[in-house]
């Protein structure tokens, strides 16, 4: 254990919270939030003829292993006609979040969750998150219901939105499952107890690949941008694994894009307005191409999704070590996702990274309050009800919700800097591989592989290098509070 910092855990936890005061968010839940919580005792048990009972199917839910915040749950029906029908259910956290009350104020103030490896801060407090408005294993729990059927080549038949009763009947991680279905582990024992339900893993994996087919065809764009995460022995930093996308991932990612289209286009079709998550035509396309064209690639004038996609693929195949910096270099350029408001007869501006037209933020209400303003709307179109909030205040919380969410997305980055500094400030003098990943202004940056690590590269009179470059680096020195690793270049 580190002389200089014995409380790893507890360090990092505080620096944690210096960082969300700093960025404008709250770490802590106040008074008026903590006495409104106090008298919550129960989940919601509302029933009633608009809350179908669907408690008897096969749901599960498929998340990291660790998570506890459980949004969502799928299943799924072979039809008679050969289509298969997707369901997504998600928890009406507005069941017992009232909107305009204490706890709402503060999801509304962070607008996300805020996950760091030695510290939660959650949108909702946990007795929600994690418990009342939880889709947790074995507990009945109200949620509003995508209903999906999908043809044998994936295009989307039906859709249907209802309110019901559901109940998971097996909490899955990722990776598990993704080890099943590639052959290298067994089924899951949460899944192998309950009855047909690896059929239906298998039927979800199977119209998933199909989804995900579909949209690299129509230009859905595919990163491979680096995540890692801390992992401890107790209180002590031991590693810094990397997040591995899956087939598991994959399922998830393609129900959850498909029900927010769902979601999008109801909404639309009831004349509602919605908030929309969009990646907007990107202004630098020219800059895009140059960075294609520096490999032998040549991109069209105008933005095309697919064309890009097409060169991402190809990069991946013939130099899969340095993909993730050129993957975080496009995402740079393409510009940062926003939330807008739609209104009907509006402008569509669409998701330039997904390939599709319509998407909404709505499967995540106990850690994005967008998804909880989403559920409130449709909710609200679903009684023939008057819109639970303005144009003008959906207008505001756009613009309040992509700040937090920019700001949020800054204090897990920056607490990722300082677990790689304090998992390598007893390494100094140590030489690494790696990969120069910037070249700026007189500043060089190179990105380690093991463990992976970015840090600022010192570079000797008269070297230079360029990005792409693979080097071996020395280890100079860390600064856990402020996150900064710098390396020397080896001749």
């Amino acid at each position: 254990m580190s002389p200089l910092h014995p409380h790893q855990r507890q360090e990092l936890a505080e620096l944690a919270g210096i960082a969300m005061r700093e960025r404008g968010l709250q770490p802590e839940f106040g008074r008026a939030t903590l006495d409104q919580l106090s008298a919550i005792d129960t989940p919601s048990d509302e029933q009633g003829p608009g809350i179908a009972d669907m408690t008897a199917l096969r749901w599960c839910s498929i998340d990291n292993d660790d998570s506890r915040d459980l949004d969502q749950l799928t299943a799924s029906q072979v039809l008679p006609s050969g289509d298969v029908r997707i369901l997504v259910s998600v928890a009406d956290v507005d069941a017992l979040v009232q909107a305009h009350t204490p706890i709402d104020q503060h999801a509304e103030a962070n607008t996300t969750s805020v996950y760091t490896s030695a510290i939660v801060f959650p949108m909702l407090p946990e007795k929600l998150s994690t418990d009342f408005t939880s889709l947790n294993p074995h507990r009945v729990r109200v949620a509003l219901v995508v209903e999906m059927d999908f043809a044998p080549d994936g295009a989307l038949r039906r859709s249907h939105i209802t309110r019901a009763r559901v109940r998971n009947q097996a909490k899955l991680a990722y990776d598990s499952v993704a080890a099943w279905l590639d052959g290298d582990g067994r089924l899951p024992e949460a899944a192998a107890q309950v009855g047909g339900l690896a059929d239906d893993l298998r039927t979800q994996d199977s119209v998933a690949q199909q989804l995900r087919a579909r949209r690299r065809e129509q230009g859905s764009l595919e990163f491979q941008t680096l995540q890692p995460r801390a992992e401890f022995d107790g209180d002590r930093v031991v590693a810094i694994r990397q997040q591995v996308q899956n087939r598991a991932r994959q399922l998830i990612e393609e129900f959850m894009v498909a029900t927010n289209g769902v979601v999008a286009r109801f909404l639309a079709e009831r004349h509602r307005a919605s908030l929309r998550r969009v990646v907007r035509s990107p202004e630098r396309w020219a800059r895009i191409a140059e960075v294609a064209a520096e490999r032998g690639w040549e991109l069209p004038a105008e933005a095309d999704s697919a064309a890009l996609e097409q060169f991402l693929v190809a990069e991946r195949r013939r130099d899969p070590e340095r993909f993730p910096d050129l993957s975080l270099t496009i995402v740079k350029l393409l510009g940062r996702g926003e939330y807008v408001v739609e209104v009907p007869g509006g402008p569509r501006i669409g998701h330039f990274g997904l390939a599709v037209r319509d998407y909404s933020h709505s499967t995540a209400p106990n850690r994005r309050f967008p998804d909880l303003i989403t559920g409130r709307l449709l909710k609200a179109a679903l009684a023939d009800a008057r819109p639970p909030y303005s144009h003008a205040e959906l207008e505001r919380l756009a613009v309040h919700c992509t700040r937090q969410e920019d700001a949020a997305n800054k204090v897990e980055r920056q607490l990722r800097k300082s677990e790689a500094a304090l998992l390598l400030e007893q390494r100094i003098g140590d030489v690494f591989d790696g990969v120069v990943t910037g070249v700026s202004k007189g500043n060089n940056w190179v990105r380690v592989f093991s463990p992976p690590a970015e840090g600022k590269l010192a570079v000797g009179r008269g070297g230079a290098v360029k990005v792409g470059d693979k080097v071996r680096v020395k280890l100079l020195s860390t600064n856990v509070e402020r996150g900064f690793i710098d390396f020397g270049l080896l001749a």
